[in-house]
């Protein structure tokens, strides 16, 4: 565990302005561990300024604004704010893959799409009549983020939210491991960071596993598709691994459910045999194709596969998983807690819950102080150390 005194960042700046986040309905539970941190920190954190104007409001019980957003019978909403942000520094958090929200529909019970989630933030920014500081948009999974190019005559969803949002006011959007960051050039006068939570991944490994033997012998790192290349060249060269790709050979003939089957997961790379393997890809969502790599892997005698994601949507629920555990396709699947997880899932044995509440606190703590987060964006020192840590005690050192 990490001191109080590790973890208060050194912010001597003067804060951009007072500090408010607003975590939608999608994002209650997140958010209100972002704030127990910010809390936490600002009340530990010495300032020799603390007392002047310009930290005015700087340590409170709570940074959450109250915002609401009721329906009409008829599926319309609005969005209210019950308190004045004025002058505020605002973070909006939303998780537009939230479907457990429920909301009435001339009587029929409507589970909450992207879609909703999405309109929902645009009327809490429409409610702030422009008078907060600046608006800095917290959307882990990025809208629409995989319709982010142009393959035929098709919308271009993700570009144009982007563009949407700054429009209405919205300086930066921060999102987490973006399907494709070029998306960015949609908005390429606006701040937008892509983050990767590469360290929480492996944190979370080496918690809760405690006989890896991290070494290019004995590990190595897997890209699902040519998509995931730059997560999963990235942790090799961290970790000092050797990388292994699939490609997907598709029968570009047929299209079923909008998208041309794949035939073959084809493998690139050394011998795995014997090796443990970590899959890196950005989600999780029907995991049919997460499951055939770790099986193509197995039929290699690979070791224990772990399954590194960043959004587990398990869009056709956890059956299959269950029985590919069972079967020994794969040993854990990390995902993080950015987007809903269901309580059944939380109860798997097989799955790992990786926390990034402290990470996003750290994030806005950061920014609000107008300092640079290029550090946190780049975990590669903390990776080292936390690895050097778990071979000492490996050691028994």
């Amino acid at each position: 565990m990490s001191s109080p005194k590790d973890e208060v960042r050194n912010l001597d700046t003067i804060p951009v302005g007072s500090l408010g986040i607003i975590p939608l309905e999608s994002c209650h539970t997140l958010g209100e561990k972002v704030d127990y941190y910010l809390v936490k920190w600002r009340t530990e954190r010495e300032n020799e300024h603390a007392d002047t104007l310009a930290f005015s409001g700087y340590k409170r019980d709570s940074y959450i604004v109250k915002a609401r957003i009721p329906r009409f019978g008829s599926g319309e909403g609005k969005g209210i704010l019950m308190e004045s942000v004025r002058g505020h520094d605002l973070y909006i958090m939303v998780d537009v893959c939230n479907h457990s929200l429920t909301y009435s529909h001339f009587g029929q019970v409507n589970h909450m799409s992207p879609d909703d989630h999405y309109q929902d933030l645009k009327r809490v920014i429409a409610a702030l009549g422009g008078k907060a500081r600046r608006i800095t948009v917290i959307m882990p999974f990025l809208y629409e983020s995989r319709q982010h190019k142009r393959t035929q005559r098709e919308s271009l969803d993700c570009a144009i939210a982007l563009q949407e949002l700054v429009s209405m006011g919205v300086e930066n959007i921060i999102t987490f491991d973006a399907h494709d960051p070029r998306v960015q050039n949609a908005i390429p006068l606006s701040g937008f960071e892509t983050v990767q939570p590469a360290y929480q991944f492996i944190k979370a490994l080496c918690k809760n596993i405690k006989d890896l033997q991290i070494d290019s012998q004995h590990m190595m790192i897997i890209s699902p598709d040519e998509g995931a290349m730059s997560r999963a060249i990235y942790m090799a060269n961290v970790l000092g691994l050797d990388v292994g790709m699939f490609y997907k050979r598709r029968d570009y003939s047929k299209i079923v459910n909008g998208r041309n089957p794949i035939v073959a997961h084809e493998f690139l790379g050394t011998d795995v045999e014997g090796k443990d393997m970590i899959i890196v890809d950005d989600m999780i969502a029907s995991g049919d194709s997460m499951l055939d790599v770790a099986r193509e892997l197995k039929k290699r005698k690979a070791r224990r596969i772990f399954c590194f994601t960043t959004f587990g949507l398990f869009s056709s629920g956890l059956d299959r998983f269950d029985e590919a555990n069972k079967e020994g396709v794969f040993t854990k699947v990390l995902t993080t807690n950015l987007i809903y997880q269901s309580p059944e899932l939380l109860e798997r044995e097989w799955y790992i819950s990786c926390d990034l509440s402290k990470y996003i606190a750290y994030i806005i703590d950061t920014l609000n102080h107008d300092t640079s987060i290029s550090d946190l964006l780049d975990p590669s020192e903390r990776i080292q150390t936390l690895i050097t840590k778990y071979k000492k005690e490996q050691n028994g050192e």
